[in-house]
Parts: structure tokens; sequence; C-alpha cells
């Protein structure tokens, strides 16, 4: 049976995740806003065959189906999702924390610039769960290797643990 804290935890996880997916989905409505596309906006969309194939040479997992109603197929992606965790050294003095603070964000910015995070938050509360980043990548080893390079899991003020998560390739939050 879990306890509260750990229903409490999840519930945030999943409050997160649906408050992610409404801030896509007002960007795609305003993008869907203006139906006058240049020559540039008019760009071809890749087959379902082509993205697989270029996804499973780069090694992530896959699978597909088709959607009864649309006839459309969808092709679902492994991510992985760290869960940041309060580590064991927190004793750091207020500058030194701020100043790691400030170079967690750093390294979380440059996850996602390279293409390797897709999405980073906190939650907003003060649970054993700082929060979460999902990583796009091939492997676990990979999105575990990239999660500790952060100057924070360094420090010991965060521990990490991955998790792998599917989610539907190139649907945007909503």
């Amino acid at each position: 049976m879990k306890s509260n804290k750990q229903l409490s935890n999840i519930a945030l996880i999943i409050g997160l995740l649906i408050l992610l997916v409404t801030t896509g989905c007002q960007k795609q409505k305003e993008a869907i806003s203006d139906p006058v596309k240049t020559t540039e906006e008019i760009v071809e969309k890749p087959s379902v065959k082509s993205i697989k194939e270029k996804l499973e040479k780069q090694g992530y997992q896959l699978f597909d189906y088709v959607d009864q109603e649309t006839g459309d197929t969808t092709i679902m992606q492994q991510y992985f999702i760290a869960f940041l965790k309060r580590g064991p050294n927190r004793s750091q003095t207020k500058e030194v924390a701020d100043s790691l603070q400030k170079l967690h964000l750093q390294h979380l910015g440059r996850m996602y610039k390279e293409g390797y995070a897709d999405i980073s938050g906190p939650f907003g509360d003060d649970g054993d769960i700082r929060g979460i980043t999902i990583y796009n990548t091939p492997t676990q080893k990979m999105a575990d290797s990239l999660a500790n390079m952060d100057p924070m899991v360094k420090a010991g003020r965060l521990v990490i643990e991955i998790h792998p998560w599917w989610a539907a390739k190139g649907f945007p939050l909503r």
C-alpha cells in the first residue's frame, strides 16, 4: 500500500505533466491561428517509415500503432525520466548553494539546447523529489551519464533516479 507521501508525489508528477501538456497546446493553437503560410513555411512532412528508420539507426527503442479513429500511424518512443531527488549533502552555505543552482540551471539549459533533454522542471512542494528532466536519448546509460554531469548531483545536493518512459513521438504538450 502506498503512503500518503508517495501518493502525493505521484499526484504532483501527474499534475506537472498535465501542466506541460497544456502549455504545448497553447503554442499549437497559436501556430494554427495563422492560416497564411510562406513558401519557407511549407515543408514536406517526413514519412513515418523515414522517421522510424532514422531513430532506429540512432539506437532508439520504438513501436508504432494505427489510430483506429484517424487511421494515422503513431510512433511511440522510449524516453527516460530522471527524478532529481534530495541528496545527502545539503549543508552548503547559501552562497555555494546559490552558485550550484545557477550551474544546475545552465546544465539543464545545455541539455535542452543540445537536444538531450526535452523538458525539465521543479516540483512545487518541499518533498524529496525536487524535479524531473525528460531525456531524449537512445539509452538509459546515456541519460544517466548526462544527468549525473549536473553540478548539483556532483556536489551531492541531488541524486538521480531514472526510469524508462514511453510517449508518442512528435506529439506536442497541451
